[in-house]
């Protein structure tokens, strides 16, 4: 399974209504976290889990669904968490 798809399996526990992922890991080439393995991605994704929170809360609910994939699989994560009525 590619990084990709396990972050879109990962998140699924926030019953996203929509989801993109980006593998930007080629504009980071040489970078010291690209060395390492960890790649940089862009998450857009758009929630119901998100209302009521903060940049913050909504952030470390991805974080949290991600859980050891942001240690080791990803090394930036670039994130737009919306809920529906921000779409």
């Amino acid at each position: 399974m590619s990084v990709i798809d396990e972050i879109r399996k990962r998140l699924d526990t926030l019953s996203p209504e929509r989801i993109e992922v980006i593998d930007d890991s080629h504009l980071h080439a040489g970078h010291a976290g690209a060395r390492s393995g960890g790649g940089h991605y862009s998450l857009s994704i758009v929630s119901a889990a998100f209302e009521g929170k903060n940049t913050v809360s909504r952030h470390r609910l991805i974080y949290d669904a991600l859980g050891d994939m942001m240690r080791q699989d990803i090394h930036a994560l670039a994130i737009q968490a919306r809920t529906p009525e921000e779409n």
